[in-house]
């Protein structure tokens, strides 16, 4: 049905449904989705008005594992649902602005910070205060044109850079676009995300794909640009040595960047042996489990007899967690650098005598600028393969299934990709 959305919302903590929208319509230079959602309980019948206002829509009874009844937006059909706490509905699909494109959403890849925000409601000073699409790892065909778009044709396979800032700040025009204090990025309290049937984006901000790309890879970008981001900021290149702390997605991305840039070594760190089992299969030269309690100044010991010499040059931290920045910090040689890729609890405890005197330069990054063509580049030429992250598939209907297969991690899940 080429006239219908749906996108997957987050209404309040834990609870994800599938609902109608109008599909946004891009501006000239833009691609394109949004959603709404109804404020529905558990187990309470709701009456609510849809977005354009020309009709009302009954959800009653509705609990988990419980089949929902419900009218599609034209009144002609009903749809039949026994999908968890998740509503699917058809609506309009949205025009595009001047500056925009619209995109038939295809991939969408679960992000931790997704998972965040479903479970919690809030990511440090982003909080969720009304329902929220998610999504923004995420990839798709162009299906309409802005007046204004030149860069772009209809059918063209895109890559999707979530965020779009004013281009007209001090941080904008010095090409660091990612600490634009106006940053409009998908997913991010309060912009809608792109896990949807069809969404409305920026076209300067869609990437066409090569033909020896597929869309899965397309929306593996955004996560393979944080690691370009901070293997650059690291320094990260030929006879380097990196130590990885967090062999989740964004380490592994981090490896695979690491590796392709030149690192002579790369070291990979996690809690859990399937992580680091697929990291061996990545392409690490060297992994090390872990233990729970063990001291950083005796795991960095063990960092120091395995990469030989007096540890990394760089250390890429993709935790976030307090003990794992204290065994990265003892783990870096004087002189190299630590970056900060995951981000933990607001204040935490550090050892900064330790790296100030050993001049251990401490970096941290914030998404990225720039470093989407590269990402492209380094997949269309086969220098990097990020196929093998994608571990589980999910239906837009089963975007709860989805949710939960990322949050526990069930199957020995990587990415979870979302078919829209």
């Amino acid at each position: 049905m080429a006239d219908d959305n749906v996108a997957a919302v987050l209404h309040k903590v834990d609870d994800i449904r599938l609902d109608a929208c109008p599909v946004p319509q891009p501006g000239p230079d833009q691609v394109g989705v949004c959603g709404c959602v109804c404020m529905i309980s558990d187990w309470t019948p709701v009456l609510f008005l849809n977005q354009d206002l020309t009709r009302w829509v009954c959800v009653c009874m509705i609990s988990d594992w419980t089949p929902v009844l419900f009218l599609n937006q034209d009144l002609t059909r009903c749809v039949w649902l026994c999908v968890y706490d998740i509503r699917l509905d058809a609506c309009p699909v949205p025009q595009p602005g001047p500056d925009q494109v619209l995109l038939r959403m295809d991939s969408v890849g679960i992000c931790g910070s997704d998972v965040h925000y479903w479970t919690h409601g809030a990511i440090g000073d982003f909080i969720v205060k009304s329902p929220m699409v998610l999504g923004h790892e995420a990839a798709g065909v162009v299906a309409k044109l802005g007046t204004n778009v030149k860069n772009l044709q209809v059918g063209d396979r895109v890559a999707i850079e979530p965020g779009v800032p004013c281009r007209m700040c001090g941080y904008c025009k010095q090409g660091v676009y990612n600490l634009c204090p106006d940053m409009q990025f998908c997913a991010t309290p309060p912009v809608h995300g792109n896990l949807a049937k069809y969404y409305v984006h920026a076209a300067d901000f869609c990437y066409k794909l090569p033909e020896n790309m597929s869309l899965e890879e397309g929306a593996l970008m955004e996560p393979l640009a944080v690691g370009v981001h901070a293997c650059t900021r690291a320094g990260v290149g030929l006879g380097k040595k990196v130590l990885i702390c967090g062999a989740g997605p964004i380490g592994l991305v981090n490896l695979l960047t690491a590796k392709a840039m030149g690192a002579t070594e790369v070291l990979i760190t996690d809690v859990m042996e399937h992580r680091l089992e697929v990291a061996k299969s990545l392409g690490a030269d060297h992994v090390y489990k872990v233990e729970i309690g063990a001291k950083a100044e005796d795991m960095a010991e063990d960092v120091r007899k395995i990469l030989g010499g007096d540890g990394a040059h760089v250390t890429i931290e993709c935790s976030g967690v307090e003990s794992s920045i204290r065994f990265g910090i003892f783990s870096t040689r004087s002189g190299g650098c630590l970056v900060l890729v995951g981000l933990g609890k607001p204040e935490i405890t550090l050892p900064i005598v330790n790296a100030a005197v050993r001049e251990v330069d401490i970096r941290g990054i914030f998404r990225y600028a720039n470093c989407y063509s590269k990402a492209i580049d380094m997949v269309a030429s086969g220098k990097v393969d990020v196929k093998p992250l994608i571990t589980h598939r999910f239906k837009l209907e089963e975007t709860v299934a989805a949710f939960k297969t990322a949050k526990t991690g069930a199957g020995g899940a990587i990415k979870v990709m979302i078919k829209c």
